[in-house]
């Protein structure tokens, strides 16, 4: 009777040991995920702010994921890092995304949505002094954009097109977003394409003033970018990305729900201080891809070039992102 009961306080401690050690894997494997761990390449912008919330708030780990996230320099730029699957999942803006899968060099699946233009999230900005005061001044000018065909110069060529004005009309110089305003003051550009906070600080610190809405008229509610995964990697971890949307949809209904969860979020993966955050006009976080919107992207881009042959989005929509 002893030797049973020796027996059998083995077996009831191993078993309790076993329920133990894998406790910290049990959401992934509960779930039935084909992958716990995931990294997730996104750029230092207030537009990932539900990402990070999602880590923060437990939403991953709830759902079985261990994410690690890593800063990247731009969609285009990160796209060989996404192929090779040293990224699961990438943030990149549309345009970039959309002529990847345009010329075939990548087959992506689009597994979630991150920004939406709205009033104030970007700026198209002058000098306090500048004598330009309309759109229509800018024949000849310089535009300085983040990069070259990208969202930016999309939409600046489809708000000059209403007074008149073509893309080769203007001239387009790159200068990444923190030295923008240098550039404006200096006047190695005479027009600079600002997001938040950029354009807060050029207003702050050079006086710089607005001179345009980008995103109004034709290009309001313009979807910005989103979060991509390969056909393949969507092909075989169907769960993992599934789990990853779950996550990101509270992560933004959060950012949309109570603004003040973004400033303390920001400070986590930008050089953003909370008190500038506090100020940032925000608002353009989204829950889920809508393929009509994105459709605009792609039509906009056929009007000006960006792709030769009208693209339908549809396919690229992954299963459970809109």
């Amino acid at each position: 009777m002893l030797a049973f009961r020796r027996v059998s306080l083995i077996v009831l401690t191993t078993l309790l040991i076993g329920s133990c050690g894998s406790g910290g894997d049990s959401g992934g494997q509960a779930n039935g995920l084909e992958k716990t761990e995931i990294t997730i390449g996104m750029l230092p912008l207030p537009e990932v702010a539900p990402i990070q919330l999602a880590i923060d708030k437990g939403y991953f780990a709830a759902e079985g994921l261990k994410v690690r996230t890593e800063l990247i320099a731009g969609g285009a730029a990160a796209m060989p890092d996404l192929v090779s699957g040293k990224l699961d999942i990438m943030h990149s803006n549309y345009v970039s995304a959309l002529l990847a899968a345009a010329s075939g060099s990548v087959k992506i699946k689009i597994v979630g949505d991150a920004y939406v233009a709205k009033p104030g999230n970007f700026t198209l900005m002058t000098r306090e002094d500048s004598p330009i005061t309309e759109l229509s001044q800018l024949k000849g000018k310089t535009i300085g954009v983040n990069t070259l065909n990208n969202v930016a110069t999309l939409t600046v060529s489809a708000v000059l097109k209403p007074v008149g004005l073509r893309p080769e009309d203007v001239k387009f110089a790159e200068r990444p977003f923190p030295e923008m305003a240098g550039a404006l003051q200096s006047g190695q550009v005479d027009v600079a394409f600002l997001p938040e906070p950029f354009s807060q600080a050029a207003a702050g610190t050079f006086g710089a003033v607005a001179l345009a809405e980008p995103f109004a008229g034709t290009t309001a509610d313009f979807p910005i970018a989103g979060y991509l995964a390969t056909e393949t990697f969507a092909q075989d971890n169907p769960k993992v990305v599934a789990a990853f949307q779950r996550a990101l949809r509270k992560g933004a209904e959060l950012a949309l729900s109570t603004p003040a969860e973004v400033a303390p979020a920001l400070e986590k993966y930008t050089k953003i201080d909370r008190d500038t955050a506090a100020g940032m006009k925000l608002g353009g976080f989204s829950t889920a891809v809508d393929p009509a919107r994105v459709q605009r992207v792609a039509d906009l881009m056929l009007e000006f070039g960006y792709l030769k042959q009208k693209f339908d989005v549809t396919g690229l929509v992954a299963e459970g992102a809109s």
